[in-house]
C-alpha cells in the first residue's frame, strides 16, 4: 500500500484551499459531472424523439455519483483516453444505458461543458468571498476613518490621510474585481452539442437531417445544464480565449491582494497596524519577540503565481490550430484549476487578516509628530500673515527654523523640535497660545472621513449586499 507522504501533493489542496473549492476541482466533482451531462444529453434526444427509454436515463441518474475510480484508471491506462474509460466505466455501471452514453457527442462535449460548468461554480465562490472581504475593509474603514495617519508617496513621508481613508485604497481595488469577476461570470455560455468541428453533423445525422431537432437539443442541453446562453459558433472547443479572459479576471484577485498585503507588511514594520497574532504563534526559530507578518508574506508569495498564471491561457489561445489541438489540454488541466484555487485561498486568508487587524493609535501620533511640523509651517505662515506678518520675512524665519529642526534629526538622532523652537521664538508669539490648534492633525486630513463615508454607502454596498444572507458567520480559520 502506497504511502500518503511517499509522493509530491500539491500544497494548494493539502495545505491552503478550502473545501469548497477544492471540491469543485476535484476529480469526484469533475467525472460525475461528466455523467450529469451524457444523461442529460440522453435525456433531452429521448424528448427530441430518439430512441431511448426511461429506463435507460434512470439507470444512468441512479449513477451519478458511484465511480468506480480503479475501473477507470485500468480503462485509461488500456485506452490512452480519458473520455472513453469514463464512458465505459459509466457504462459498466448502467449496462442498460451502455448503447447511448456518450450518443452524438465528441469527448469535449463533457470536457469543456464540465469546465465550463466548474469555472462557473468557482467564479460564485470567488466573488462571495470577495463581497465578504469588501464587508470586513468597509467596517474597518468606517472605524477608523477619522483616525490621521501620515500619507507616503515614493515611501517618503507626505500629507496626512485617515487609516480608513487608506483601507478604501484596498477597498477600491477588491470592488473593481468584484465587478470584473461579476462581469466575466456572466460572458460564460455554454459549449453545448457541436460534435467533433462544431458543425453538429453528428447530429444531424442522428435526427435525419432535421436541423429544427438539433437546434432545439442544443438548447434543451444547454437549459437542463443551467445556463441561459450558448455558443453558437465553436471548433471541436469552445475558443480558447474564453479562458484567458476568465484567469485574467482571476488574477487580477492577485495584484489587489498583493498591494494590500505588502501595504500591511510595510505598516508592520513602521508598527502602526499589523495582522491577527496567534496566542501560541512562533514568529522566528531564533529570535522569540519576532511578530512576523507571515499571512501577508503568504499572500504576496501566492499572488506572485497567480499573476504569473495569465501568460499560458493567452499562449495556449494563441497555438490553437484551425479546430483544435489537444496541446490546450494538460496544460489547462494544471492551469485553470490552480488559478481558482490560489485566489480562494489568497481570499480566505485576506479575510482571516481583515477581520483581526489591530492598529496602534499611539505610534501612529508619534510618527505624525515627527512629520507634521515641518508640515504645518505653511498653515503657520498662513495665520502669521493674518494678523500682519510680513509674508517673505515669516517664511525665511520658517526656512531657518527648518533647517535647524532637520538638522536634529537626521545628523544628531533626536526628536523632530521645530514646534519648540516657533515657541521659543518672539517672532511667533502672536501665534503661541494657537499652535496646538494650527498643528492638530486632524486639520490635515482633508475630506477624508467624508470620502471614505460617500464611497462606502455609495459605491460598496450596492454591489455587496446581494452576497450578504450567503457571508459566512465567521472568518474562515487557517489550516497552517
Amino acid at each position: 500500500m502506497e504511502e500518503p507522504h511517499s509522493k509530491y501533493r500539491s500544497p494548494l489542496t493539502d495545505r491552503y484551499a478550502s473545501e469548497e473549492m477544492s471540491y469543485v476541482f476535484s476529480d469526484q466533482n469533475k467525472f460525475q459531472t461528466w455523467r450529469r451531462l451524457w444523461t442529460i444529453l440522453a435525456e433531452a434526444e429521448m424528448e427530441l424523439g430518439l430512441p431511448i427509454t426511461a429506463e435507460q436515463i434512470n439507470e444512468m441518474k441512479n449513477n451519478l455519483t458511484n465511480i468506480d475510480w480503479k475501473r477507470a484508471a485500468d480503462e485509461e491506462k488500456a485506452r490512452r483516453h480519458d473520455v472513453m474509460a469514463h464512458v465505459h466505466t459509466f457504462g459498466a455501471a448502467a449496462p442498460k444505458a451502455a448503447p447511448i452514453i456518450h450518443l452524438g457527442a465528441t469527448s469535449c462535449f463533457v470536457g469543456d461543458n464540465t469546465d465550463l460548468i466548474i469555472m462557473r461554480d468557482g467564479c460564485g465562490i470567488l466573488c462571495r468571498k470577495l463581497a465578504q472581504c469588501c464587508d470586513y475593509l468597509s467596517k474597518f474603514a468606517e472605524e477608523y476613518k477619522c483616525v490621521p495617519q501620515l500619507g507616503y508617496t515614493h515611501f517618503q513621508p507626505a500629507q496626512l490621510t485617515t487609516v480608513g481613508k487608506r483601507a478604501c485604497l484596498w477597498l477600491q481595488d477588491l470592488l473593481i474585481d468584484l465587478k470584473q469577476l461579476q462581469s466575466t461570470q456572466k460572458q460564460l455560455k455554454f459549449r453545448g452539442v457541436k460534435g467533433t468541428t462544431g458543425t453538429q453533423a453528428s447530429f444531424l445525422e442522428l435526427f435525419n437531417g432535421d436541423h429544427d431537432k438539433v437546434e432545439e437539443l442544443d438548447k434543451l442541453v444547454t437549459e437542463k445544464a443551467g445556463f441561459s446562453a450558448k455558443f453558437t459558433i465553436t471548433g471541436q472547443t469552445y475558443t480558447r480565449k474564453m479562458d484567458s479572459i476568465i484567469i485574467n479576471a482571476v488574477a487580477g484577485i492577485g495584484s489587489t491582494i498583493n498591494k494590500f498585503c505588502t501595504d500591511l507588511r510595510l505598516l508592520a514594520s513602521l508598527k502602526e497596524l499589523e495582522e491577527p497574532f496567534a496566542q501560541k504563534q512562533i514568529g522566528s526559530s531564533a529570535m522569540p519577540y519576532k511578530r512576523n507578518p507571515m499571512r501577508s508574506e503568504r499572500c504576496c508569495s501566492l499572488a506572485r503565481h497567480l499573476i504569473t498564471l495569465t501568460s499560458s491561457p493567452a499562449q495556449t489561445h494563441a497555438n490553437q490550430w484551425f479546430e483544435r489541438t489537444l496541446d490546450d489540454s494538460a496544460n489547462r488541466r494544471i492551469v485553470l484549476a490552480e488559478a481558482f484555487l490560489t485566489a480562494d485561498i489568497l481570499l480566505n486568508t485576506a479575510q482571516n487578516i481583515m477581520q483581526g487587524m489591530v492598529v496602534f493609535p499611539k505610534v501612529i501620533e508619534k510618527h505624525i509628530l515627527e512629520e507634521l511640523p515641518f508640515m504645518a509651517t505653511e498653515n503657520i505662515l498662513m495665520s502669521m500673515v493674518k494678523i500682519g506678518a510680513d509674508r517673505q520675512e515669516c517664511h525665511e524665519k520658517l526656512r531657518v527654523l527648518s533647517v535647524e529642526a532637520g538638522r536634529q534629526v537626521k545628523e544628531l538622532g533626536k526628536s523632530n523640535d521645530m514646534l519648540e523652537r516657533i515657541k521659543g521664538d518672539d517672532y511667533f508669539s502672536p501665534i503661541h497660545e494657537l499652535l496646538s490648534d494650527i498643528v492638530n492633525p486632524s486639520n490635515f486630513i482633508g475630506r477624508a472621513p467624508q470620502q471614505v463615508s460617500k464611497f462606502i454607502q455609495e459605491e460598496v454596498m450596492p454591489e455587496i449586499e446581494p452576497y450578504r444572507l450567503s457571508f459566512d458567520k465567521e472568518a474562515p480559520k487557517l489550516n497552517v
